[in-house]
């Protein structure tokens, strides 16, 4: 079992991206954030699924994981 870390972002029209830094590519798009997340670990599945088939080398994950932080705008 590995942990990537995502990344996930608000559109401008209101819908969710996610991408994960240490796997170039590797993405999802969705309506809502929950949906998002879920087709984000579907896509990875499948990026490293593809990965393995191709006889690439698996990337450890490196990117650390952050948490959000408020502050007045």
């Amino acid at each position: 079992m590995s942990t990537y870390a995502i990344i996930i972002e608000r559109g401008e029209t209101g819908s969710f991206g996610a991408w994960c830094p240490d796997l170039p590519g590797c993405v999802a798009v969705a309506d809502d954030q929950d949906e998002c997340l879920q087709l984000m670990r579907e896509a990875i599945e499948f990026h490293l699924e593809g990965m393995r088939e191709n006889g690439e080398p698996i990337p450890h994950p490196a990117t650390v994981a952050a948490t959000t932080v408020t502050v007045a705008a």
